[in-house]
């Protein structure tokens, strides 16, 4: 019986670098539903879902706690629709990741591997990313776990399997799931969710802070698939 194995790709800094696109789009939705600027942004790179990344939005800039939960709401559903205004301003003014292309491609590529998505991103906005940069082709959108199913990261490894499973009559689990991801979110979201981690050191995380954080590969980049797909094959039944 041919093994299957679930792949699960973090998305921003790891596979697209969108510059300050993002950063853009939670200024304008905070000045459209507070009605006035935003002084303090999220923390740049830490892997955290959108609804909690707009949470310490909300509260860094004094929003009254009563309006928290209303405004928390308004802003999640504004983001993917001022994010697909900018889906010229995205590919123009971020860059897709060294070897991110061909990493994609190389897993697509093998019939043993299911390709799909855990992104902090709501899953309007994860589609909008990867479309503006060519890469919705190499991932199955409709099995992946998006930060509009859970706001607890961790969690959207097992919606991910619960859906590769309905799709593909297969059961999911740690011996057969991997997530590649540069954050440290990544590797928690890994641990705590049933999957091994290949960490990228291609965001603001360091190498050996992937590795202390408890990553089971490291990889400098994605530049070398033949790598990503090695990664993938000692940590789980996949085999090249």
């Amino acid at each position: 019986m041919t093994s299957t194995v679930l792949v699960l790709w973090d998305i921003d800094r790891t596979l697209v670098y969108v510059g300050e696109t993002d950063r853009a789009v939670y200024r304008e939705a905070f000045r459209q539903v507070v009605g006035r600027d935003a002084v303090k942004l999220p923390e740049r790179g830490t892997g955290r879902t959108m609804p909690l990344a707009v949470r310490e939005l909300l509260t860094a800039n004094d929003v009254d706690h009563r309006d928290l939960e209303l405004f928390e709401e308004q802003i999640v559903e504004l983001l993917p629709r001022l994010l697909a205004a900018k889906a010229e301003q995205l590919h123009a003014g971020g860059q897709l990741m060294p070897g991110a292309t061909a990493a994609l491609a190389a897993v697509d590529a093998h019939p043993g591997l299911v390709p799909t998505v855990v992104t902090g991103n709501l899953q309007q906005s994860a589609e909008i990313k990867l479309r503006a940069f060519g890469l919705d082709q190499y991932v199955d959108l409709t099995v992946g776990g998006f930060a509009s199913d859970d706001s607890h990261r961790p969690a959207l490894v097992g919606v991910a399997q619960r859906r590769a499973a309905a799709r593909h009559g297969k059961t999911f689990g740690r011996s057969n799931t991997v997530i590649i991801g540069d954050s440290l979110e990544d590797v928690r979201t890994g641990a705590e969710g049933g999957a091994g981690v290949v960490a990228v050191a291609s965001g603001t995380t360091t190498a050996d802070q992937l590795a202390d954080a408890g990553a089971d590969r490291v990889l400098d980049s994605l530049r070398d698939p033949q790598a990503v797909l090695r990664a993938i094959a000692e940590l789980t039944v996949f085999r090249q």
